[in-house]
């Protein structure tokens, strides 16, 4: 798929946007497996099912609710993304993506990026909240055409020192860190594992990384937070399963919301 035709098709979802109301928002947010739950913290909300937008394709992966909501909160008007679709179900880089491009064709200047990962660190405990610094895209693809190359690290500095201090305003534990993205669908062996830490990374898992290089490449400022839902195989004995990092994620609910609910409305001034 060319860049032309994921641009036509980040503009009809961004069409379908504002046919139901949506105008520009001030920041957005993608939310990871077990983290759906901070939509219902915006007030006069709209939600918008993917399934009523053209061009825009679904997930059925357990965790990721397939809507966009809208409404406000601090003062700002937020669009939250809930559930995303991965390589690992057979979409392309173009496929993953097209929805940041739609934020973007918005208008939005500030998007968050979030994700349930495993954690390479023996010392993060499950629960554990992680600013990404920088990625490692070992995906084998990317989202990006021969035009947009050169973008460098997509995440912003400016955003992520933001995060670092609403974070240490309200006390609440924020790690650095360097995210992994792996293809999937299987989890990491306990070899790959060591290897990763060996390259740099502190958490890994299996979106993320395309969708902060789109974004970037289509103006937005990009920062994410990391929710370590469980130790990365060979690091602990436990055995690895989706309803354990979907269930974490539910439990971090609310230390993940109070650090958001203050972040996103300085996040928004900051990049506006």
């Amino acid at each position: 798929m060319t860049i032309t035709k994921t641009l036509e098709r980040a503009r009809a979802v961004a069409d379908g946007l504002r046919a139901r109301g949506v105008a520009m928002p001030d920041v957005a947010l993608v939310l990871g497996s077990g983290l759906g739950a901070f939509a219902e913290q915006l007030e006069a909300a709209q939600r918008i099912d993917y399934g009523e937008l053209e061009g825009l394709p679904t997930s059925a992966v357990p965790g990721h609710a397939g809507c966009f909501t809208v409404g406000r909160l601090g003062g700002v008007t937020v669009l939250c993304q809930s559930g995303r679709v991965h390589l690992y179900e057979g979409w392309s880089p173009h496929d993953v993506t097209v929805a940041v491009r739609a934020i973007a064709q918005l208008g939005c200047r500030a998007l968050v990026l979030t994700n349930a990962a495993g954690g390479l660190r023996p010392e993060w405990e499950p629960g554990t909240l992680m600013r990404i610094e920088d990625h490692l895209n070992l995906q084998g693809t990317t989202p990006l055409e021969r035009t947009e190359a050169g973008v460098g690290s997509p995440w912003s500095q400016e955003l992520g020192t933001e995060l670092d201090v609403v974070a240490a305003e309200l006390g609440v534990p924020l790690r650095r860190g360097v995210y992994a993205a792996l293809p999937g669908p299987s989890y990491e062996t306990p070899a790959e594992v060591r290897a990763l830490a060996g390259f740099g990374a502190d958490a890994v898992g299996m979106s993320t990384a395309l969708e902060a290089l789109a974004a970037s490449a289509a103006g937005m400022q990009v920062c994410g937070i990391s929710c370590i839902t469980n130790h990365a195989a060979g690091i602990t004995d436990a055995a690895l399963n989706h309803a354990e990092v979907v269930e974490v994620g539910r439990r971090t609910a609310g230390l993940f919301a109070r650090l958001l609910s203050n972040a996103l409305p300085r996040l928004a001034r900051v990049a506006g």
